[in-house]
């Protein structure tokens, strides 16, 4: 089975955001010496528990301190931003990182009303007109817009000799569409929808069509998996680290304990606990094995956050122990 990381760059309590992304790179480095396949930063803005605010240049100190463990984002939100720019960030990083880099792209605001305004104009005309902005990121990866077209003689700069792999995100049936639309790769954030994944994904499959011949389509799907060494164990790392998220605005984001929690705060909080694996290896793998077989995806990638970072460690050692050995 492949495994790969999503991470967040969450800031634990009483650490700084220096902290979290020096956490990153060593998470980076743990799950390339583990045999994780890939390793993917997160892109959020204004959120005051993420440090992902810039995944492009996290990435370029990540690609430094590590040797080949594929990097990337997932995912940059192109609604906020130009091709042309994006397609130099990721240009520039596979050239200084040979045939390691991976262009996730999304459609998600990645943050408040206030900071999507601050990031751009027009973002939900912008959101719209996704299709167009891939289609355009997607001749300037390659090179290959049509002689009459105005940005035909415009170089990105620089070229390197194995282009950045563009997939696409999302947890619809509209965003696997619009990759098989334009025969890239798929990631389905499992962990972020409560829609039939297995239909959506089947989807994109009945609808592939090869943009370059001989690529086949191909299926990531993500997945908020907490482990440790008993079940009882992780089923605690949960709930303390989901309690934050459920609180009410009225509690002055003072973290309580989950006896504190209101009756509406417990339910929501047992529903994302519903859309997460948590438990001990053995479960953890059993639940993996049969999300893969339920899928017929190529690849799984898990994104864990607990409130210590310590626990966040080693719930990836202890799924790369039962699975990657």
């Amino acid at each position: 089975m492949k495994l790969s990381i999503l991470d967040q760059a969450p800031i634990s309590p009483n650490e700084t955001a220096q902290d979290a992304l020096n956490g990153s790179i060593e998470l980076a480095k743990l799950g390339e010496s583990l045999g994780y396949s890939r390793y993917w930063l997160t892109e959020h803005h204004g959120l005051s528990n993420l440090a992902s605010s810039a995944p492009e240049v996290l990435l370029a100190y990540i690609g430094a301190h590590t040797k080949k463990i594929r990097i990337g984002a997932g995912a940059i939100l192109l609604p906020h931003y130009r091709p042309y720019k994006v397609a130099e960030l990721f240009n520039t990083l596979s050239t200084l990182f040979p045939n390691r880099i991976d262009l996730g792209i999304g459609r998600a605001p990645g943050g408040s009303a206030e900071a999507t305004n601050a990031l751009s104009t027009q973002y939900l005309k912008q959101v719209w007109a996704l299709p167009e902005l891939l289609d355009e990121l997607l001749m300037f990866l390659e090179d290959n817009f049509p002689e009459e077209h105005e940005y035909s003689k415009v170089a990105v700069l620089p070229k390197p000799d194995v282009s950045p792999v563009p997939w696409l995100l999302g947890t619809s049936e509209k965003s696997a569409l619009l990759a098989a639309k334009y025969g890239l790769p798929y990631v389905f954030g499992k962990f972020m929808s409560d829609q039939d994944g297995t239909e959506i994904v089947q989807s994109y499959r009945d609808h592939f069509k090869e943009r370059v011949s001989g690529k086949k389509s191909e299926v990531i799907v993500t997945v908020s998996v907490i482990c440790a060494e008993t079940t009882q164990e992780a089923e605690e790392l949960a709930v303390k680290s989901l309690i934050p998220a459920v609180q009410s605005d009225d509690k002055n984001h003072k973290v309580v304990e989950y006896e504190e929690l209101s009756e509406r705060e417990i339910n929501m909080l047992d529903e994302m606990k519903n859309n997460m694996i948590i438990g001990d290896t053995k479960k953890v793998k059993s639940e993996l094995q049969s999300l893969q077989n339920q899928y017929g995806c190529d690849e799984i990638m898990i994104s864990t956050n607990t409130i210590s970072y310590e626990d966040r460690i080693q719930s990836y050692r202890l799924i790369a122990q039962a699975l990657l050995v």
